[in-house]
């Protein structure tokens, strides 16, 4: 008896650990305490205001259509740069009453014969991509550097898992466009070219040339070029 009493504080202890595991990997976000949460610019809160994860909300009392609408996207973004592409967002940024309630969408058009929305991520969303007009190559990434591509057409879907690298590519003779849906209000973006030698101060020489195994004048070369945003 002595023996068995001997192992019960053991099992009680990992007893407790699996309740209290269980709790943790049980719990979620709490459930919205009104029906939206129109965000606030940042010239309407004081320049002392505590930063959150988000943004303040206005009284909804104040709220109006106009906080959840946008008609940005009705409107063909501008394919004339280096890349042929152009990404008109509408995030929190542009719709104040998406604010806490974790979606946003995005246009995308590209150029015909190369238009690139080039490797990228969002490190706070998983995106669906719908092909509205063209042909549109698209792939991403994984962890384990296996790639994952498609050939899209009009009305062909596919999806981009969260912080994963991905891109899309116009191999159509006539323009494409696309409309993106985000599980974030606020996804964010790093374009993989312009934050690698884009970056503000630029990363260590030594660095790239040791990650690229490349010589030092091929990353003076891409630190020096223009890195083009199409957001």
């Amino acid at each position: 008896m002595m023996m068995k009493g001997a192992h019960f504080p053991t099992a009680a202890a990992f007893a407790l650990l699996a309740l209290a595991t269980f709790h943790l990997v049980s719990a979620s976000d709490p459930s919205p305490l009104q029906d939206f949460c129109v965000a606030l610019n940042t010239t309407q809160t004081a320049a002392s205001a505590v930063f959150v994860n988000g943004k303040f909300c206005r009284d909804p009392k104040l709220a109006t259509a106009d906080d959840f609408f946008f008609s940005g996207l009705r409107i063909p973004g501008n394919t004339s740069n280096p890349l042929g592409s152009k990404v008109t967002p509408a995030n929190v940024e542009q719709i104040a009453g998406l604010n806490t309630l974790g979606i946003s969408l995005a246009r995308v058009d590209y150029a015909p014969n190369g238009g690139l929305n080039p490797p990228h991520t969002h490190p706070r969303a998983t995106e669906v991509l719908m092909v509205m007009e063209g042909t549109l190559y698209v792939g991403f990434v994984t962890s384990d550097n296996r790639l994952f591509t498609k050939v899209l057409y009009k009305g062909d879907v596919f999806v981009f898992p969260v912080g994963l690298i991905h891109f899309q590519f116009n191999t159509g003779k006539v323009k494409a466009v696309a409309i993106a849906a985000l599980s974030s209000q606020n996804p964010g973006v790093i374009t993989i070219a312009n934050a690698v030698f884009g970056s503000n101060p630029p990363i260590n020489l030594d660095v790239l040339t040791k990650a690229f195994q490349v010589d030092n004048n091929v990353v003076q070369y891409l630190q020096k070029q223009f890195w083009y945003d199409n957001n």
